[in-house]
């Protein structure tokens, strides 16, 4: 069945958007990682290409912490950090924020040829 205009406008995915639980053991505890909207997940795709000074080589500089500021929520699906807190969590244990990373790609379809495509383009 195709959908119309107003059936997909209307559907209820954004209020319904997946959250998944980590254990993260080296922080005490576990976060909880979000499904991000469309809008979300452009913005930052877009902070990963464009720089202000056109310097490609930092592009990629702290892509996980970047994608565990955007994805990592509480129970509730509200947001733990802010992209003031990009530099400090991207300083902190790789280990730690790869299993966080990892979850949140696989929870919102960023496949590693798309990370390597934003590195490159």
């Amino acid at each position: 069945m195709a959908l119309s205009r107003d059936q997909i406008l209307s559907a209820p995915d954004a209020s319904t958007l997946p959250l998944k639980s980590v254990k993260v053991p080296e922080w005490g505890g576990e976060v909880f990682v979000r499904s991000l909207s469309g809008a979300e997940r452009d913005a930052l795709e877009s902070s990963l290409v464009s720089n202000k000074n056109g310097d490609k080589s930092d592009r990629m500089r702290n892509i996980r912490a970047r994608f565990v500021v955007a994805a990592a929520c509480d129970e509730k699906g509200d947001p733990l950090f802010t992209e003031a807190d990009i530099q400090v969590l991207g300083n902190k244990a790789a280990k730690p924020i790869d299993r966080v990373f990892s979850v949140a790609q696989k929870l919102n379809g960023l496949s590693n040829d798309d990370v390597e495509e934003l590195a490159g383009n």
